[in-house]
């Protein structure tokens, strides 16, 4: 299991992101939040609104998301971070196998 971690535009760009990696069942579930990122870009530190999807998935999946993230994705460089999941509870691998067969 992993947990996925991808910074989008706005609201909209998100959606299309997150429907199009359920609807091909990559992911298992997105949630979506609001955060103000500050990063360096173009060697100067810029603030932005943006919106984090924090998705679950298996790893042998990403390379899969990756596509369909560069093909939907409006930024020049975005960030798509996979983290390990070390444990969870015995159902939740469950879920996981049974919805993205």
């Amino acid at each position: 299991m992993i947990i996925l971690y991808l910074t989008c535009a706005d609201k909209n760009e998100a959606e299309t992101i997150r429907m199009a990696l359920l609807e091909a069942k990559l992911i298992a579930c997105a949630r979506r939040s609001s955060v103000h990122s500050s990063y360096w870009w173009g060697g100067k530190i810029n603030h932005d609104d943006e919106i984090l999807l924090t998705m679950e998935s298996v790893e042998e999946k990403f390379d899969d998301i990756e596509a369909v993230v560069t093909e939907l994705h409006s930024y020049d460089e975005y960030v798509l971070t996979a983290v390990l999941v070390l444990r969870t509870t015995p159902g939740v691998l469950r879920w996981l196998k049974d919805s993205l067969e």
